[in-house]
């Protein structure tokens, strides 16, 4: 049995860090483990101009530890607004990477994303142009659609019209949580990938909803039946170059979690690489972890692989990670992933 595996430092191509006293919370969180992220957009006010994305990086960089290495690779949220000239200029400039398409109302401060496609044409065809990713929230918020329903139907009206509308546009279909995902980007010709979390590869809808309604198990898109899980475990431990990790890692205070109506989201920042590592060796896959955490994300967004390296140590016993971290007078529950955890980051 493989006791110790080195691979590249890792990249999460999906990730949330908030602002303010939570950012200083849970930025060590990701540091600590990841090389760079591409960090959301979705604040309140969101970051939709090259200057918002500028000052908001370095926010980001003020809040890390002292030593740290990471970077922060910031993107734009994408409203009916956004000046395609801004967005050339930020990519140009070196402080985008990405620009997020939020639905308007499919998630956690999507208000001021889009409702009408037709309206942010220009800004997808001045993005083909330069090569610069859509990364998407794969989701419509029709109310008319089933919740579990709604991935399979956002590549039907919304994602398939969008690249055929805009040939050349390279699009990362974030979180994927179905078979139809998975094939869809699978199959969907050059300039598409997708990212996979963490807690995808962990959660079915019984895990929130059987024998009780458990908050920190509610994220968007919502798990679905375990026939989708297992469709996106084979896709992550698949060697294959379209699928790549992004936690989307998503923290909220307990009380909001804990909720009448609690937020969506997972905090999987702490654990993320341990249960990957768990995840991989139970698939026969720990070879192909590499590429999954560290290659491939890179690859599609045209960066070098990190020079560092992250060693993991395989232990007889299991390892405990913390229930929750501080943030200020809050707390954040760690997602806890229902299985002994043996490895973890020397």
């Amino acid at each position: 049995m493989t006791e110790r595996l080195t691979i590249r430092r890792p990249d999460d191509m999906h990730l949330h860090l908030r602002d303010g006293e939570m950012l200083r919370a849970v930025l060590p969180e990701s540091a600590r483990h990841f090389a760079r992220a591409i960090v959301m957009p979705n604040l309140v006010p969101p970051v939709v101009t090259g200057a918002q994305a500028a000052a908001y990086r370095a926010r980001i960089r003020a809040a890390l530890p002292a030593g740290a290495d990471f970077t922060p690779l910031m993107t734009l949220y994408l409203t009916e607004a956004t000046d395609p000239a801004d967005v050339a200029r930020a990519a140009a400039e070196g402080i985008v990477t990405a620009v997020k398409l939020y639905p308007a109302g499919a998630t956690t401060n999507s208000a001021s994303g889009v409702r009408d496609f037709d309206r942010v044409r220009g800004v997808l065809e001045r993005m083909a142009e330069i090569g610069l990713p859509l990364c998407v929230h794969g989701e419509g918020s029709d109310p008319e659609v089933d919740i579990f329903d709604r991935e399979a139907v956002f590549i039907d009206r919304v994602l398939d019209p969008i690249r055929r509308a805009v040939p050349g546009l390279r699009v990362v279909m974030e979180h994927v949580t179905t078979k139809e995902g998975v094939d869809y980007v699978a199959t969907g010709g050059e300039g598409i990938a997708a990212t996979i979390t963490v807690h995808h590869l962990i959660l079915n809808r019984n895990h929130i909803l059987a024998g009780g309604i458990r908050p920190h198990y509610y994220c968007l898109p919502v798990a679905k039946r375990e026939a989708h899980r297992l469709a996106l475990r084979a896709a992550a431990v698949s060697g294959s170059p379209r699928f790549f990790l992004g936690t989307d890692s998503a923290p909220h205070p307990d009380r909001l979690k804990e909720h009448a109506c609690g937020c969506a989201g997972c905090f999987t920042a702490p654990n993320a690489i341990p249960i990957l590592a768990e995840v991989f060796e139970a698939e026969g896959a720990l070879g192909r972890l590499e590429g999954f955490t560290s290659r491939h994300g890179a690859a599609f967004y045209g960066l070098a692989p990190n020079a560092g390296t992250l060693t993991l140590v395989r232990g007889q016993e299991p390892v405990t990670c913390p229930a929750r971290i501080a943030a200020g007078a809050e707390t954040v529950t760690v997602f806890d992933p229902m299985m002994p955890l043996h490895w973890s980051v020397a």
